[in-house]
């Protein structure tokens, strides 16, 4: 005890962000252990303690390589970008031609020898954010030169979203939304924004066609089910039936820790709707709390932005805030039938495994960037 709290005491950066990062892992922690209490009598044999261990022992290991994100020199990361997302093409590549499915949907790989699988787009996602913000950075001079500026920007985003889009639109359009949030940050012409927009239309519609041809690679058919769904209310709305009484059960104060009746009722309660079981263990005074403390973790970001003397740094905390918040606010709009059903996580939150690695690494790189701002500001 007395080692872990030497080394919570020599944690540098932003205090308030190493807060959230544990506090969203102690919720994950008794969320999880509360919702897969139906997958331990499925597959365990009613062993309900193995999905907590699996899970804590995810969260360990990826608060493991938060640490050693947050002790690197973020520039590290810079160098890092153009091999980042050579690496995760191939990989988006090799998913779609040859991923585990799941659901109809191909966005998983085996790591041969192990039999464990990962979520390629979400390595994607980080390599995506950490290039734009290089690009942005190196490209300041001629950011406003459609040739020289944009075009290294634009191409790679529009490649790595095309890729991610087929089996998990929802991520793309989120990894989409983020990288035009660091373009505007970034100082890019609004008029090339209006082009990116342009070119991710296009290439949206590209796909439809295709889909409508090949629909085993492009979910087209699941969109438009889910959009119809959402919109007339009819098709199947089991999900957000199950995550609205969740929702209505909790009330105002909820019915306390592990005491959730539509966690045996309710699919992916431990992943895709875990906040509708917030909604209901701690009612709307505990999903509001989970809320403030992704708002809060913006507005730190956005605080480190106004101090840090790099635009590399400053770009790339907020693309991976960006990243993570968005992909939150998306995760309680789908359970409170805001937004039409998709597979997207709670970050840090729900059970998985490269979700939560993934969500790590970029609290851990944010750090990074709090910690080299902490160290500037003392030496003045």
């Amino acid at each position: 005890m007395a080692g872990a709290g030497n080394l919570l005491k020599n944690l540098k950066g932003d205090r308030v962000i190493w807060a959230i990062m544990f506090i969203l892992a102690f919720a994950s922690v008794l969320l999880v252990y509360s919702a897969t209490g139906k997958l331990a009598y499925m597959y365990q044999g009613g062993n309900t303690e193995y999905y907590l261990f699996k899970h804590s022992a995810t969260l360990v290991f990826g608060f493991m390589i938060a640490y050693v994100a947050y002790t690197m020199p973020y520039q590290i990361f810079m160098k890092l970008a153009p091999w980042l997302l050579l690496i995760s093409v191939p990989l988006l590549v090799i998913t779609m031609a040859m991923g585990v499915d799941v659901n109809s949907a191909r966005r998983w790989l085996t790591v041969p020898g192990i039999g464990l699988t990962f979520q390629t787009s979400d390595f994607a996602k980080i390599a995506l954010v950490v290039y734009v913000a290089k690009a942005l950075t190196t490209s300041q001079e001629t950011i406003k030169d459609l040739q020289k500026g944009f075009f290294p920007i634009i191409i790679p985003v529009l490649l790595i979203c095309g890729l991610i889009a087929p089996s998990d639109l929802s991520t793309a359009l989120i990894l989409f939304a983020t990288s035009m949030g660091m373009m505007f940050v970034g100082r890019v012409r609004l008029s090339f924004l209006v082009a990116l927009m342009t070119g991710g239309i296009i290439l949206f519609s590209f796909l439809v066609t295709i889909g409508n041809f090949f629909p085993e690679y492009v979910r087209v058919g699941t969109w438009i089910q889910r959009m119809r769904s959402f919109v007339t209310g009819g098709g199947d709305q089991f999900q957000v039936l199950q995550g609205k009484m969740a929702i209505a059960h909790g009330q105002y104060l909820g019915v306390g820790p592990g005491n959730s009746v539509q966690r045996n009722f309710l699919p992916s309660s431990y992943a895709d709707f875990i906040y509708a079981i917030i909604g209901e263990e701690y009612g709307l005074v505990g999903a509001t709390f989970i809320l403030l403390i992704y708002v809060v973790l913006m507005f730190r970001i956005a605080r480190l932005v106004t101090k840090s003397p790099k635009a590399f740094g400053s770009i790339l905390a907020v693309g991976l805030g960006f990243m993570i918040v968005l992909q939150a606010l998306a995760n309680m709009a789908v359970s409170v039938n805001l937004l039409p059903v998709t597979g997207l996580p709670l970050p840090l939150v729900s059970m998985g495994g490269s979700s939560i690695l993934v969500s790590a690494a970029a609290f851990g790189m944010i750090l990074s960037v709090s910690r080299y701002i902490e160290g500037l500001s003392s030496k003045e």
